[in-house]
C-alpha cells in the first residue's frame, strides 16, 4: 500500500509554516492519542502515522529532500519516522504537549503514559561516505566501521553493580517528573517538569557498575550495512533510525547520519540525472564518417559517426545516464561532439589542405536544418 503524503496526512498545504504544521500535529496527536483511544488499533496507526509526517516536516532538513524526492528520499534503510514506535514519539515530541516527555495529563487527565517517565534519546552519528559514479547511478550496498555508544553488557545499561541494585526516586516516586499546581486567576494550572533529582529516570543507582562506572554503556565498533538508493546527490543527508549512540543509563538510541559525497569521474559529468561526455574527433572521421568507442556508467559503447557530422553536434544515449531517485526511468547520456583542429602541420600536410582551399565542398554552407549549440541544447531538453 503506498504511503500517504505527509502535507496530506496532517492537513497542511506545501508551503505551511513550521507553526502552521506544529499545531496541526499537535490537534491530530490529542485526537488519536492511544491512552484516549485504547485498544483502538486503527487510532494508534494515525497517531503514528502523524508522528511520522511530523517528524520530517517540523526538521528544515528533511522537509527540504522530501519536498524534492518524497518518500523514496526518505526511504531504503533510511529516512524521517518509518518504523517509530510508541517511546520513540514519546521521547521526541513529548514537549509538543507540554509535558517533557509524554505527560499528557493536561489532556486526559492521568498521570501520562508510564507514570510520565522521561525517555532519553542518544546523540546522532555523522559520517561522510564517498560513491562513485557508477555506484550513484544503479545504487549500492556499503558496509561501514561505525565506533557507537551500545548498552553495556554487563548491567544491562542502567548503570548499577550487577544490574539490579537501584532505587526508586523519592522526590517524583518513580514517575521522573515533579508536579507544580499554580493558583491563577483562570483558576489552578498545573505544570510539570523533570525530576532534578534522577534527572527524569525514576530512579537512582546506589552502586555503580564496575564495567561502565555507572555510564550505562560502552563504547563499541560495528559493521553497518547501508543500502544506498540510486540517485543520490551531493551533500544529500541520508538516515539510519537508532543507529547512533545510546544515551547513558538507557533509552532511545540516536540516529546515523550519512552524507553523500560523489567523486568526480575521470571523463564523465554528471547533470541532473543526465551524464555528458565531451567527444573529440578529427577533421577526417567527421568529413568521412567513423566508428568510435565512448565511455558509459555501464563500460565503453560504440556509436557511429555519420559523414558531415558538425562539431558541437549532441549524440543521445537514451537510458545510459542515472536512476532518477523517484524510480522514474533513467536520465540519458549526452555526447557532444568537438571537431579537432590540428595546431600544427607538417610541409606535406599543409600543401594538401592548400590545394582543398580553394574547394567549393570545403567552404561553410550552413542551412536552416544546421542549429546552433545552444538551439540543439535546448531542443533534447524539451
Amino acid at each position: 500500500m503506498a504511503k500517504r503524503d505527509y502535507y496530506e496526512i496532517l492537513g497542511v498545504s506545501k508551503g505551511a509554516s513550521q507553526e502552521e504544521i506544529k499545531k496541526a500535529y499537535r490537534k491530530l496527536a490529542i485526537k488519536f492519542h492511544p491512552d484516549k483511544n485504547p485498544d483502538d488499533h486503527t487510532a494508534e496507526e494515525k497517531f503514528k502515522e502523524a508522528a511520522e509526517a511530523y517528524e520530517v516536516l517540523s526538521d528544515q532538513q528533511k522537509r527540504q529532500r522530501y519536498d524534492q524526492f518524497g518518500h523514496q528520499g526518505m526511504n531504503g534503510g533510511f529516512g524521517g519516522g518509518g518504523g517509530m514506535n510508541m517511546e520513540d514519539i514519546f521521547s521526541q515530541f513529548g514537549d509538543i504537549f507540554g509535558g517533557g516527555g509524554g505527560g499528557f495529563e493536561s489532556f486526559f487527565g492521568g498521570a501520562g503514559r508510564q507514570g510520565g517517565r522521561r525517555t532519553r534519546k542518544g546523540s546522532n552519528l555523522r559520517i561522510k561516505l564517498k560513491l562513485n559514479l557508477e555506484e550513484i547511478a544503479n545504487g549500492v550496498e556499503k558496509k561501514i566501521k561505525v565506533k557507537r555508544y551500545v548498552a553495556c553488557g554487563t548491567c544491562g545499561g542502567n548503570g548499577a553493580k550487577n544490574g539490579t541494585e537501584m532505587q526508586t526516586c523519592g522526590s517524583c516516586q518513580g514517575s521522573g517528573q515533579v508536579r507544580k499546581v499554580v493558583n491563577t486567576m483562570l483558576g489552578q494550572m498545573v505544570s510539570t517538569a523533570t525530576c532534578p533529582t534522577c534527572n527524569g529516570e525514576g530512579r537512582i543507582v546506589t552502586k555503580n557498575c564496575e564495567a561502565c562506572h555507572g555510564s550505562g554503556r560502552e563504547l563499541q565498533e560495528e559493521v553497518i550495512t547501508i543500502n544506498v538508493p540510486a540517485g543520490v546527490m551531493d551533500g544529500m543527508q541520508l538516515s539510519m533510525s537508532g543507529k547512533g549512540n545510546v544515551p547513558e543509563r538507557g533509552g532511545v538510541p540516536g540516529d546515523l547520519l550519512i552524507q553523500i559525497e560523489e567523486e568526480e569521474h575521470p571523463s564523465l559529468k554528471r547533470d541532473g540525472n543526465n551524464v555528458i561526455f565531451d567527444q573529440y574527433i578529427s577533421f577526417i572521421d567527421a568529413a568521412l564518417g567513423a566508428d568510435i568507442e565512448v565511455p558509459t556508467i555501464g563500460g565503453r559503447v560504440k556509436i557511429t559517426i555519420k559523414p558531415g557530422t558538425q562539431s558541437g553536434e549532441i549524440f543521445r544515449l537514451r537510458g545510459k545516464g542515472v536512476k532518477d531517485i523517484n524510480g522514474y526511468g533513467k536520465g540519458d547520456q549526452l555526447i557532444h561532439i568537438n571537431v579537432w583542429t590540428p595546431k600544427t602541420l607538417s610541409s606535406e600536410e599543409r600543401a594538401t589542405l592548400e590545394r582543398l582551399r580553394d574547394s567549393n565542398n570545403f567552404a561553410p554552407h550552413p542551412g536552416k536544418s544546421d542549429k546552433g549549440f545552444f538551439e540543439k541544447v535546448k531542443d533534447y531538453f524539451q
